[in-house]
């Protein structure tokens, strides 16, 4: 990728917006939804207990598939985090919740789940990001910045064998992610490269996205990672991944299904 190109796209990244209508432009709900980033550097300002227990109960109250509540929440502020795991909250926040899949409430209470570990690993999982997403929501709301992470500090899903040793955790919970808060050391943070809407969406019959959209937005991809991390490269970081895609599939697979007896 050449200097000029790179520029070229950098500027069109940080000159994205959310589309919203002019109706809606006071609307300060819309705002807080479509003008969420992802932080990854916090001030050294607290978060209230009082808030924290606003964005629980955002998380607690979520849509479920039937209300079954398929999930847990690691509460953990700066102190204990570094109990259990032995290291700072990643980023410096200053508090965690890890979201984890659980189906154990709901098994003690019917037989939905006789013998189906893939279905109730989905229906866990598809619940449990509600209730993360909600409290994301939440603390945006409040000026509160988040992040949800599935791998940096073996926080999620990538790490589900050191997760389920550190925290013992029993048959029917499995880590998915986790949500770190704090107070953002900025507010101006870029919106990152999105598809357009007719992308995504089909009326009828499915439509491809085309190939060349496909590539223009992972270059911008690209660039945005240079930019953000100027000492590393987009394929260092695509690289990484590939080489622990096979151990988090071994250490799921474990999870989910190798726990069908224990049950």
């Amino acid at each position: 990728m050449g200097l000029c190109s790179f520029i070229r796209k950098v500027r069109q990244i940080r000159t994205q917006q959310p589309n919203i209508p002019t109706t809606f432009g006071e609307n300060q709900l819309v705002h807080t939804i479509l003008r969420r980033r992802s932080v990854r550097k916090f001030l050294e300002h607290d978060i209230e207990d009082e808030e924290m227990a606003l964005i629980l109960e955002a998380g607690r109250l979520a849509p479920s598939t039937v209300n079954m509540q398929t999930w847990s929440f690691g509460v953990f502020t700066e102190r204990t985090w570094r109990e259990t795991f032995g290291r700072s909250i990643p980023y410096g926040a200053k508090r965690a919740v890890m979201v984890l899949g659980d189906i154990t409430r709901i098994k003690e209470a019917t037989d939905i789940f006789p013998d189906v570990p893939l279905i109730a690993y989905t229906v866990s999982m598809i619940n449990a990001s509600l209730a993360a997403m909600n409290m994301t929501v939440m603390a945006e709301g409040l000026g509160i910045g988040t992040v949800m992470l599935s791998d940096t500090g073996k926080t999620g899903f990538f790490s589900a064998a050191y997760l389920k040793k550190t925290l013992q955790l029993p048959p029917g919970i499995y880590p998915l992610m986790t949500v770190v808060f704090g107070y953002p050391a900025s507010r101006n943070l870029p919106m990152p490269p999105k598809f357009n809407i007719e992308d995504i969406t089909f009326c009828g019959l499915y439509k491809k996205t085309e190939r060349a959209k496909i590539r223009a937005w992972f270059s911008l991809m690209e660039a945005g990672y240079k930019a953000s991390n100027p000492f590393s490269s987009f394929k260092s970081k695509l690289k990484y991944y590939r080489d622990n895609l096979n151990r988090a599939e071994r250490e799921l697979e474990d999870v989910v299904l190798g726990e069908r007896e224990k049950m």
